[in-house]
Parts: C-alpha cells; sequence; structure tokens
C-alpha cells in the first residue's frame, strides 16, 4: 500500500503535533469502517463527536488519530496527531494533498447527474494514467476535503465531486479544490427549499469557478437553460476556455444519436468536428448527455478521447442510481430498477424515461413505486403534480406513490393507472409486492429521506433462493 501520509508530513500540513512515528495509507472519518492503516479523524459534526470514537477506532486498524488540543480524554500513549481544530485540520490535509501534487484536477457539480458524471470522468481517466476520485458521493464541507486528503502524490488526474443546498458552499469547496477543469453537468429546480429561484441555484453552482486560476477551464451543458448565466460566472473568473456539450447545434461536444440497449446505449458524438461511436453501459438519455462532458474534459487533458470513450463500455449505474436487477421469483421473473438513492424533478423524469424506454416481458407491466422529492420548498405539490404527463408519455401502466407530497402526484393521475398511495414507503410496501408479477419492469425512486431503500429490499426478497450461496437476485449491469 502507498504511504500517503507521515506522521512529520501530516504534522507539518496541519500545524500539529505528533509524539510518535507511523505512516498512514488511507484518511478516514468514519469509526465504523475498515481502519486498517488509517489516520482517523476525529471531526465534531453536529449530531456526534468523532473524539467519542478514537479507542474504537485505534482497535479497528487506524495507525494514528487526528485529535482536537481541548479534548481532555486523551487516551495515554497513543498515536495521535493533536491538532487546534480538527476540521481545520482535515481541511490544512487536503489543501497539502493538492500542492505536493502534480495532478490535474476536475471539479464536478450540477443538479443531477454529479455522481454518475465522476464516476465516468474517473473510469475515461484511468484508462489514460493513474487517477484518483471522489467515493461514492463525499462531496460535502467534510467529504470533498477528506477525498482530496486521499489522493496520493503521484497522481495523474484528480476527479472530485462538490455538492451543495446552500449559498457559498461551493465557494468554499473550489477554494479547498482550486479545480483545473470544473464541470457542471446541469441545473434544474433542486433544493428550492433554501432558494428563492432556480437562476439563484445556477449562481451557487457557478461559485465553482471562484477557486479557480484564469488558466482553468469549464464544461457548460449548451442545452441548459441556464447556460448563459453560467458562462457570464465563468467570465467573471476570467476563465476564458469553456467548452460545451449537449444536443444543440452549437456544442463544441455534440449528441448526434442515441439509441438505446439493454443495460446501456449506442452513442454517436462530435467531438469538435471529429465524429465518434461508442458504447455506454448506463441506460438513459441523460447518461448520454453527461458522457458527454467526460469526452470533453479529456479533450482539454490532451488525453486519448478514443480511448476514453471506449472505457465508457465498462460505465455501470451503482447502487440506487439506477442499478437493475432481474429478480427470479418461483412463478417467473421481473426486472427491477433501483433508483432509491436520491430524487429531484430533472431526475426523477429520467428514471421515468428510463422505464419508458424498457419493455416489460409479455405479460408484463411498467410500475413505478414513486417517494417524495424533498427540499422543494413551497413548489413541492406542483412539482409533485407536473410528473403526471411523464408517466402517461412513458406508458406507465401502474403507479404507487408514498409520501405527504406525492399524493398531489397520486390525485393528478387517472384511475386505473394510480394503483395505491400511502403516507410513507413502509406501508406502500404491501401492496406493491400484492401487485407485482413476473414480465413486469418496476422502478422505485425517491430522495433518501422518503426511505425508497426499503421497497427495494422488499422487491429483491422475492427471489427464488435456489442455493444458500448464490444471491437472491442477479444483477444486470
Amino acid at each position: 500500500m502507498t504511504v500517503l501520509w507521515s506522521h512529520s508530513e501530516a504534522a507539518a500540513a496541519t500545524g500539529g503535533m505528533s509524539a510518535c512515528e507511523w505512516h498512514a495509507t488511507g484518511v478516514s472519518i468514519d469509526s465504523r469502517a475498515n481502519l486498517s492503516g488509517d489516520l482517523f479523524v476525529a471531526i465534531q459534526g453536529p449530531n456526534t463527536d468523532g473524539h467519542l470514537y478514537v479507542t474504537q477506532a485505534l482497535e479497528r486498524g487506524a495507525v494514528a488519530a487526528m485529535v482536537a488540543e481541548t479534548w481532555a480524554e486523551r487516551p495515554t500513549g497513543a498515536p495521535l496527531l493533536i491538532v487546534p481544530d480538527t476540521m481545520a485540520g482535515l481541511e490544512s490535509l487536503a489543501r497539502a494533498a493538492r500542492a505536493r501534487s502534480a495532478a490535474r484536477v476536475v471539479g464536478v457539480t450540477g443538479s443531477v447527474g454529479k455522481t454518475g458524471t465522476k464516476d465516468a470522468l474517473a473510469l475515461a481517466l484511468a484508462s489514460q494514467d493513474t487517477t484518483a476520485a471522489t467515493q461514492g458521493n463525499l462531496n460535502n464541507q467534510w467529504g470533498l476535503p477528506l477525498s482530496l486528503a486521499r489522493m496520493p502524490k503521484e497522481t495523474a488526474f484528480g476527479v472530485f465531486e462538490l455538492g451543495m443546498n446552500h449559498p457559498g458552499e461551493i465557494r468554499d469547496l473550489s477554494a479547498i479544490l482550486r479545480p483545473d477543469i470544473a464541470v457542471i453537468t446541469i441545473v434544474e429546480a433542486v433544493h428550492l427549499g433554501y432558494f428563492e429561484r432556480e437562476e439563484d441555484i445556477a449562481d451557487a453552482k457557478g461559485e465553482i469557478f471562484t477557486g479557480m486560476g484564469p488558466s482553468g477551464a469549464a464544461i457548460l451543458n449548451r442545452d441548459n437553460r441556464h447556460y448563459a448565466r453560467l458562462l457570464g460566472h465563468a467570465r467573471m473568473a476570467k476563465i476564458e476556455r469553456v467548452m460545451s456539450f449537449g444536443a444543440h447545434e452549437k456544442a463544441d461536444v455534440r449528441l448526434l444519436d442515441w439509441q438505446a440497449e439493454d443495460s446501456g446505449g449506442r452513442i454517436v458524438a462530435e467531438v469538435e468536428g471529429e465524429r465518434i461511436d461508442y458504447r455506454i453501459g448506463a441506460a438513459g438519455r441523460h447518461w448520454a448527455l453527461n458522457s458527454l462532458a467526460v469526452l470533453a474534459t479529456v479533450r482539454l487533458l490532451d488525453g486519448d478521447v478514443a480511448r476514453a470513450a471506449d472505457a465508457l463500455a465498462e460505465l455501470g449505474p451503482g447502487k440506487g442510481r439506477g442499478l437493475k436487477h432481474r429478480v427470479e421469483t418461483a412463478d417467473g421473473t421481473f426486472e427491477l430498477i433501483d433508483e432509491s438513492y436520491n430524487a429531484n424533478p430533472a431526475a426523477m423524469r429520467a428514471a421515468i424515461a428510463v422505464l419508458g424506454a424498457t419493455g416489460p416481458a409479455p405479460g408484463g407491466r411498467r410500475i413505478a413505486v414513486l417517494g417524495d422529492m424533498l427540499e422543494l420548498g413551497d413548489d413541492a405539490k406542483r412539482l409533485h403534480a407536473e410528473l403526471a404527463p411523464d408517466l402517461v408519455d412513458a406508458g406507465v401502466d401502474l403507479v404507487f406513490t408514498a409520501g405527504a407530497d406525492m399524493a398531489s402526484l397520486a390525485a393528478a393521475l387517472a384511475d386505473p393507472m394510480i394503483a395505491g398511495h400511502a403516507d410513507n414507503s413502509d406501508a406502500i410496501i404491501a401492496p406493491v409486492l400484492a401487485m407485482v408479477r413476473p414480465g413486469d419492469v418496476v422502478t422505485v425512486k425517491g430522495s433518501l429521506g422518503s426511505r425508497m431503500a426499503p421497497v427495494v429490499d422488499a422487491l429483491l426478497a422475492l427471489a427464488l433462493e435456489t442455493d444458500p450461496g448464490l444471491p437472491k437476485a442477479v444483477n444486470g449491469n
């Protein structure tokens, strides 16, 4: 394992003090994880204090723990890095990781598609040279510095995700990351509970440019209605090099054709006039469009675009983000599309479109099980009800809804499409299980706080367990 931080390097980066020698191969803030070889950072968060778990972290294999100098209950003789403040210490570690590496760093943000685009970029750039990337969606005030602190010195490319739900958050993250290239996937009506207008969301996403120098580059969605606004933010930050992507005729990286395939799609694109044909291993036109941002990034990094495009054939959606399962029961097989991780109006429409493009087997139906989309503010009920035409256009046969806001969608749908509504996801499970049958295609989607994952788990549990050593459901990707 590559040593990320020695006791002396970490102490110099954070202004801390370490009384013993240690070498860390990783950095973590979660005491429940496999911490073998890690430096554990005891973060004082809103709900708990990491100092309470330092002993547990060391028992689980951490080689040292970063703790605050005000912590009065420090265990005697433990390998500790003592700093004035652990959150500031983690940020300092991240800044030092950025400063010591010659890596070309890409920051990815947007209302929808951040994690998928980040994963696709990491896959494509790994086909070129050593690449470090955000694990999962560690994109907030704790996750971004943690991800950056994990970047090895010898990395050639770094790909990091930046998230927010309040103004100013991306500005702070960009100051730490200092991206060479900034990708904004799209701006949509997400987190409207914290913003008055969509334009304010665009302004918040445009904060990513503030941590960049004039030699940086921006990649923007030419199809998005906020393109001109975001371009303005890039220009205000003195960023001259901007590439656009999308189906728009003026896009620098343009989608010419997309054909859905089983668990993926075939794409024909034009990269600054050069035609390229490739396959992506994730279903949906939104994946195809975001793959254009990947090719634009590789072009700006002077990489091999054709090789990067070939690598995207291996891309697949993660758990809760469109992962497909074939669920084999005693009566037959149905298909389950797990979109339970998160939701907003744009992502919900994309998931409905994928359901519409997925044909059920003979005798089967398209079924949508939808939970509330959260953080939409005063427009929540309207935004839920406005999904009704998308469900009709996609040829969805049955819709189950769960949650107070989804009641507005249920009211907007006509019988017999609306199959059932419940106050919460737990209450919708039994009606869904009673309805599903072989040949069906079932999509489950909702915001994380809507707890739609238990619906997915219940559907997977219908699988016929033919061998205790085999999984109950077959991953289709």
